[in-house]
């Protein structure tokens, strides 16, 4: 599973989990999770590579929003997430944006 979401009981927050699996992450060197959450800014959330080949990261989002996301493998690469909650139109081209709900 790549979304992975826990909320906290004392806090209007919840500590999602994204996980980009080996497979899609097709040998990468580094991936970025880039979306509204850090405005959309390339570098500023560097996933973690996983003894098993996956990369991760885990923020905390405040509750009742939407977040648009997408994932940057080597700052090359574009992809969605295929598990995310939904997907949203991209202005920037013919792809479509993850979107997580918290």
């Amino acid at each position: 599973m790549s979304l992975k979401k826990k909320p906290l009981k004392s806090k209007p927050i919840s500590k999602v989990t994204f996980t980009l699996a080996k497979e899609q992450a097709k040998g990468a060197a580094n991936v970025h999770l880039v979306g509204e959450f850090n405005d959309w800014e390339i570098g500023a959330t560097a996933m973690r590579k996983q003894k098993d080949g996956s990369f991760a990261a885990t923020l905390d989002l405040p509750t009742g929003r939407e977040y648009q996301y997408r994932y940057l493998i080597d700052g090359d690469v574009w992809i969605s997430d295929p598990e995310a909650d939904k997907y949203a139109f991209s202005p920037f081209g013919d792809c479509e944006n993850s979107v997580v709900t918290v």
